[in-house]
């Protein structure tokens, strides 16, 4: 009888491939027989145009390498600013969702990611990972459960505020109110002075992964780099590549970015090195937009750090692993900062707990599938300055477009309120003020409220639909309505002097007993109608003309 030639095909998992690599069964040879060592890396104020395979005058050869093997996130978004990032990553939910749609947690203030929400982190621990911290926090630590440590990282190292000196470790909320920042776990580290951030960090990371079994327990690393937030600070021997650069805060800045870029190789070298690369997950993220007040940059997307323009929250991103289905490419499904939480829940063997506004996006990465998510709240902020054009008559009843808020539906992102100054600006500008600053593309339409775009046709956002398309304007303030329904009070307390670094040993840390209940979250006062009584101080009109002036040349700086 005739034999007939089977021709082995690979082994699949079921009829259906898993949607997870490691939840085949497990072979001898593979590395996915258990869940994925996680790597997530994020820098501070790295802006659109601040990576090599974007940029035209820094370069990133690590990154762009991870970048090109990986997948390159090109429709991912963050917040404006630190804390509001941070708080979604870390949470998956949005900051209407926490409590804080407004500005950032300042040293000073008694207040802190909310005690109830739980995070990404704990989830990790609850699935048998181990989690570390790296760098900077920014998420509130006036009580010690407020600590990286009591919000579910075993370990940390880094610090607590928004800023602090790459080498000194001194961070300053006023004249005069200055201290250390710098802890390891739940102590001030003093002995770590003098040592420049990012190298430190990295040490820290290589340290982590030389002492870990990577076979025995999956690790989860959150590497929060400082860099590249103001000061401009890094060792000369980054600053020499760059020493034709003409714009002085453009070359610094650049070797900040460079030395971010060789901790990064030192960091997949570490990974390679330890045994744990073939199981990992590497996942790279900016927080928000550049300031180019600064040397960053965002070109050539309009606005910059603090502004809901798209240079203010389309992020910079990619991820690189083996797991990878489908490498090597760009990706552009509509993801945003608040989707890592179920992704890497899910990736770890969990399932997505109720609440979060963030989508598990892993399909869309590693195979190329469609998005889950169909729309992004960026935010609303009701606490922000009310601008005087704006009503609810201008919102055709809807909403009302004086209030700070941003939403995008598809290809459709709709502003209100006031979005930050919206300049486009080129690299290399600013420096030369006064001159160079009038060659700029000047936004002047300071009596709209309202802006309508089609950012993927339009992604430079140059032309505003919302006379044009009034139907579809208007059901996206019905989403701004729908989400404020659902928003939680502003938690945004005033100052406690008892923060101050001289009460407690010269370093920022917790000055609340824990016993203290949370503060009362802040709600939005209406303003009282009719004039205010004029203030008896000579200065006081200078200082009101010189303090406009700046907000407007300032655009939003924090």
């Amino acid at each position: 009888a005739r034999v007939k030639r089977l021709r082995l095909r690979p082994r699949v998992c079921g009829p259906r491939r898993a949607s997870l690599p490691w939840q085949c069964p497990p072979s001898p040879a593979s590395p996915w027989s258990r869940p994925p060592h996680v790597v997530f890396i994020m820098t501070d104020d790295q802006g659109y145009n601040d990576i090599g395979y974007h940029s035209g005058d820094i370069r990133t050869p690590t990154l762009d390498r991870l970048a090109a093997e990986g997948v390159k996130l090109e429709n991912y978004y963050t917040q404006p600013i630190c804390t509001p990032s941070r708080s979604q990553f870390i949470t998956g939910r949005y900051q209407i969702h926490t409590g804080l749609q407004h500005s950032i947690i300042h040293p000073r203030q008694p207040n802190c990611l909310p005690l109830d929400v739980p995070t990404l982190p704990q989830r990790l621990q609850e699935l048998g990972y181990s989690t570390h911290m790296v760098g900077k926090w920014h998420l509130g630590f006036y009580k010690r459960d407020c600590l990286p440590t009591r919000r579910g990282f075993h370990t940390y190292l880094g610090s607590l505020t928004g800023s602090v000196d790459y080498y000194t470790y001194h961070s300053c909320d006023g004249p005069g109110v200055c201290g250390y920042d710098l802890r390891e776990g739940e102590k001030v580290a003093w002995s770590q002075a003098g040592k420049y951030s990012t190298h430190l960090y990295t040490q820290r990371v290589r340290k982590i992964l030389a002492s870990h079994d990577p076979a025995a327990q999956p690790l989860f690393i959150f590497l929060s780099f400082q860099a590249v937030h103001t000061p401009l600070q890094s060792p000369r021997s980054y600053v020499y590549p760059y020493r034709q650069m003409g714009n002085v805060e453009r070359r610094k800045y650049a070797a900040m970015v460079a030395a971010v870029d060789e901790a990064v190789h030192n960091v997949t070298y570490a990974l390679r090195k330890y045994g744990y690369y073939r199981n990992t997950v590497l996942i790279f993220s900016t927080d928000n937009g550049g300031q180019p007040l600064f040397g960053g940059s965002n070109w050539p997307l309009r606005g910059r750090k603090g502004t809901y323009w798209e240079g203010g929250i389309r992020g910079v991103g990619f991820v690189h692993s083996p797991l990878l289905r489908r490498k090597r490419r760009v990706s552009r499904a509509l993801l945003h900062v608040t989707d890592w939480y179920p992704t890497l829940v899910r990736l770890a063997g969990g399932n997505a707990s109720e609440g979060l506004d963030g989508h598990d996006a892993w399909a869309a990465i590693s195979e190329g599938r469609e998005s889950p998510r169909l729309e992004i709240l960026h935010n609303i902020d009701p606490l922000q300055k009310r601008v005087r054009h704006g009503s609810l008559r201008r919102g055709w009843g809807i909403w009302d477009t004086a209030v700070q808020a941003a939403v995008r539906v598809g290809d459709w992102k709709l502003l209100t309120g006031d979005p930050g100054y919206g300049d486009w600006t080129p690299p290399q500008t600013l420096p030369s003020f006064p001159g160079a600053w009038w060659d700029l593309e000047r936004y002047t339409q300071t009596r709209k409220s309202l802006w309508l775009f089609n950012v993927t046709a339009d992604p430079y956002e140059r032309n505003d639909l919302s006379a044009v398309r009034p139907d579809v304007a208007k059901q996206l303030l019905a989403r701004l309505a729908y989400y404020n329904r659902t928003s939680v009070p502003v938690r945004y307390p005033t100052e406690d002097p008892r923060a101050e670094p001289r009460f407690n040993g010269g370093a920022w840390g917790p000055w609340a007993a824990d016993e203290e209940a949370e503060l009362e979250p802040r709600r939005k006062v209406p303003h009282k109608k009719g004039k205010a009584k004029k203030r008896k101080c000579k200065h006081c009109r200078m200082r009101a003309f010189f303090k406009k002036l700046n907000t407007r040349m300032m655009s939003n700086r924090i």
